[in-house]
């Protein structure tokens, strides 16, 4: 493995990054020398500006005694194929940081193309969302802090995901720019159901409104927990609901929502096996299995989602490369109309959105 440790002569930082980049050229990780910098730049006290001044320097023994076992124990974690993003414990996503770990897949740079096209095409912030599939709640999470709407409900099976979902909900949801209060319910043990609460000042009201929410009479409600907070002008509670389920098994059919988005377990399962060792050994086989075809969700989603959605509501789903086809027409069987298929940035078909028109 390493021989930075011990060796009698201090290595330069240029020396630490050549072996960790070496380390990782040998155990057949393809971003070598990128994923050597992420993990030398997490072990010691150290940023790309000063490496590239002092690259060339010997590292002080001081720093090198304390951090050099940690950048040791990165790289083999490393070597051993465990995801970059499990040993950092976080991923960016949407320009936020999420934590992630063994119980959720990790936020792609793919999925953030149904993020944008959902913030795009709904400017108004008076609409509910139920993200389906949530995982690490990268989509919810994204949609609630980025598009500021109403209400937003996130679901999964998994409740290990869950927890994630809700460490990333409290960091980024809870503690909002203009957040005038917050606050965190457990709705329900079986099934699993918290509620988390805001209250925002609001970016589109007035100035006379937003002095008016800064006031004494505003301070005072927050400091009484009083919930006329939400009626003080230029205030607005938004709410995100995390919810255990099997698909809609947990959720109230007389819930209707404007908009439902999905990133469905769509690999088939003849082909997981064939992918990296950090996919396949490392990431959640419930997040990424879709079954024989792939398309086993996308089956569920199409039936069941019109009975949750408001008329001329949406549904927005993140597709495998080549499946356009085929989830369009599971869509269109079900009765949804104005098929759209969306491409990614590569040119790949990436996103399928559909409208419920009954």
């Amino acid at each position: 493995m390493t021989t930075f440790l011990k060796e009698e002569k201090e290595p330069t930082w240029q020396q630490l990054l050549e072996e960790g980049k070496n380390c990782l050229l040998d155990a057949g990780v393809a971003d070598a020398e990128l994923d050597a910098w992420y993990l030398l730049e997490a072990a010691f006290p150290i940023d790309r500006v000063h490496f590239l001044i002092d690259k060339n320097r010997p590292v002080n023994g001081q720093i090198l005694s304390k951090s050099g076992p940690v950048y040791q124990e990165y790289l083999e974690k490393r070597a051993a194929r465990i995801p970059i993003q499990h040993i950092l414990g976080n991923q960016e996503f949407m320009g936020l940081e999420f934590t992630v770990n063994e119980n959720v897949l990790i936020p792609r740079q793919d999925t953030e193309k149904l993020v944008e096209t959902v913030l795009k095409e709904h400017p108004g912030r008076d609409i509910s969302i139920l993200d389906m599939c949530t995982g690490s709640g990268c989509i919810a999470v994204s949609l609630a802090v980025l598009g500021s709407y109403e209400k937003i409900t996130a679901a999964d099976i998994s409740r290990a995901a869950l927890k994630v979902a809700k460490k990333n909900a409290r960091r980024h949801f809870l503690v909002q720019k203009g957040t005038v209060r917050s606050e965190s319910t457990l709705l329900s043990e079986m099934p699993w159901k918290l509620k988390m609460s805001t209250y925002v000042y609001s970016s589109d009201s007035s100035e006379g409104e937003r002095q008016s929410a800064s006031g004494e009479g505003t301070k005072a409600a927050v400091r009484a927990r009083e919930p006329g907070i939400a009626a003080v002008p230029g205030v607005r509670k938004r709410e995100l609901f995390l919810v255990e389920s099997d698909l809609f098994s947990s959720l109230d059919q007389s819930d209707k929502y404007d908009i439902i988005v999905s990133n469905p377990p769509y690999i088939p399962s003849s082909v997981i096996d064939g992918l990296e060792p950090e996919v396949k050994d490392h990431e959640p086989r419930l997040a990424l299995d879709g079954s024989g075809d792939g398309l086993y969700f996308y089956r569920r989603l199409a039936w069941q989602s019109g009975a949750y959605l408001k008329k001329d509501g949406m549904i927005y789903f993140e597709i495998g490369y080549d499946q356009a086809a085929a989830v369009w027409q599971l869509l269109d069987t079900a009765g949804f109309c104005d098929i759209e298929i969306i491409k990614d940035e590569p040119g790949l078909d990436r996103v399928v959105k559909a409208r419920w028109n009954r």
